[in-house]
């Protein structure tokens, strides 16, 4: 069974646990986990964990499930009416228009609840479940992806700066990308000093992945993106290429996923770490003008 097969297990596993209060709430969370996706965050831990040389075991997995589920919830939310009023994610119809707008809001609120759960009820040691609880609610939540949000609906139809929109999808995107660097050095009880270069790769990957959606939100179809194209501009959003142009904001994807190359191939050689195991996602992010 391959990772990301057993990511998907890992949170069937978890909503079959028990007695469902109510199925339809299940059905609303498993189409929205069911319904495609790279799970680029939980597969980043899962292989960063392989690069330090630890076997995975289950509770991995839970983990890697908890941050794919705090991930699903977002999307859920994303597309909401009253946020990016999106009809369709990853091809097809969103949360709220195959259920509806309460069941949708609520099958998110429970993949919110539910993933430090899962953390909690993980085969790891007490003292690095709490670390990665902590971390998980600080990254997704007001200090992240939450914060993120706000700042970002609160910047439609307004000239941001640079600055700001940097502070934006810093907490926004950037956050929960941050979460798999800090989990698996905390994991793999690494030193203070190598902890510290995965965030910094993990903030790097971050502004990529943000700069990377940007541009495609401007160059590429239906087909390619699973949803609405060109919606930052009907929203009015202040984007890396509305700010800087499209040739720009490839030189800016480019330099920061070279950075986080060269974060890894210096850990690489300073530490016990296979390097080989996180290159190729970093290199998928790229794109070619």
């Amino acid at each position: 069974m391959d990772k990301m097969t057993q990511i998907d297990q890992a949170i069937r596993t978890y909503y079959q646990s028990q007695n469902a209060v109510s199925k339809d709430l299940i059905d609303a969370i498993l189409y929205s986990v069911d319904s495609g996706g790279k799970r680029i965050r939980p597969m980043i831990l899962l292989d960063l964990l392989e690069g330090f040389g630890i076997k995975l075991t289950e509770a991995h997995f839970d983990v890697a499930a908890a941050l794919e589920m705090i991930h699903t919830g977002s999307l859920i939310h994303d597309d909401l009416p009253a946020m990016d009023n999106d009809d369709y994610r990853r091809g097809r119809l969103t949360n709220h228009k195959k259920f509806d707008e309460a069941t949708a809001i609520l099958a998110a609120d429970s993949l919110f609840l539910d993933a430090p759960g899962l953390i909690a009820e993980a085969d790891l040691e007490a003292d690095i479940k709490v670390s990665l609880i902590q971390m998980l609610s600080r990254f997704s939540g007001t200090f992240g992806m939450v914060g993120g949000q706000m700042l970002d609906m609160k910047g439609e139809g307004q000239s941001l700066t640079l600055e700001q929109v940097q502070l934006i999808h810093a907490n926004k995107t950037g956050a929960l990308l941050v979460f798999p660097f800090l989990a698996a050095g905390r994991i793999a009880k690494q030193s203070e000093k190598v902890i510290l270069a995965l965030g910094t790769a993990g903030q790097l990957l971050g502004l990529a992945f943000q700069v990377r959606d940007d541009i495609l939100d401007v160059t590429a179809d239906f087909d390619v993106l699973g949803k609405t194209p060109n919606k930052d501009i009907l929203a009015d959003k202040s984007t890396y290429p509305a700010l800087l142009g499209v040739e720009k904001s490839y030189e800016i994807l480019d330099d920061s996923l070279n950075q986080a190359v060269a974060i890894f191939q210096n850990l690489e050689e300073e530490t016990d770490f296979k390097a080989g195991c996180i290159l190729p996602i970093i290199e998928r992010l790229r794109l070619h003008a």
